[in-house]
């Protein structure tokens, strides 16, 4: 059995919640949450040629962990697609193949894919409108049955605001919301969550608020610690 820490955080382009672009706090969250795995949303700039707004040249060296090898990224300076990205582990990543999934809905999304060799690692920032999201949501879980083995994690911004509306296509998964963690400086809505196959065994979960967390973006990051079987 491995035990791995994984994390989910919305970075909102490093800006904090009004400015200014202050990458090295989102890095200083990251480092202190000390993930084996995270995923992360927008983490490029939303207009034009969407520049990389975490700069790829200071992940490492901050953090030791790596992004996922993206084929195709949003564009040439993006570090993610459609805002995506996900850090591991440089050990992790020599096994990874990374696989784009595009989705349905109002605006562009896109789900970011990496499977392992015993896991499969699922990255999302769903849409606004929850017609959106549960089109997407239904996409994902069809997809991940085709591409995927039993051990599966989704993980991300669901943008969701209720608990009991537009997770109905995670009804084979078991779904957490560590807790709120929007808006950040006195969270109160439960948007970002981890969805996790059965065979999956979970040890902890949380939302991270230390080193500065509160004021280094408008989500607060969440983590839970999973047993792979």
């Amino acid at each position: 059995m491995t035990v791995l820490r994984i994390a989910s955080y919305n970075l909102h382009k490093c800006r904090g919640l009004t400015g200014p672009h202050a990458p090295e706090r989102n890095l200083a969250v990251i480092a202190a949450l000390k993930p084996d795995i995270i995923a992360l949303q927008e983490v490029d700039f939303r207009y034009g040629a969407r520049p990389e707004a975490l700069p790829r040249a200071l992940i490492a060296r901050t953090t030791g962990l790596v992004p996922a090898d993206i084929t195709g990224r949003t564009g040439a300076n993006s570090l993610g697609w459609h805002g995506q990205t996900i850090l591991m582990r440089p050990d992790l990543a020599d096994e990874a193949v990374v696989r784009r999934l595009p989705l349905p809905g109002i605006e562009p999304r896109g789900a970011l894919v990496l499977r392992f060799p015993t896991l499969t690692v699922i990255g999302v920032h769903l849409g606004l409108a929850r017609s959106s999201r549960r089109a997407q949501l239904a996409r994902i879980t069809a997809q991940a049955s085709r591409i995927a083995d039993d051990n599966i994690v989704l993980l991300g911004d669901f943008n969701e605001w209720r608990d009991d509306r537009g997770l109905e296509s995670l009804a084979g998964f078991r779904v957490i919301a560590p807790g709120p963690s929007y808006p950040a400086p006195m969270p109160r809505f439960r948007l970002d969550r981890i969805a996790m196959s059965q065979h999956l065994t979970l040890r902890r979960h949380g939302v991270f608020t230390g080193a500065g967390a509160r004021e280094a973006s408008d989500h607060l990051p969440i983590w839970a610690e999973i047993v792979v079987p």
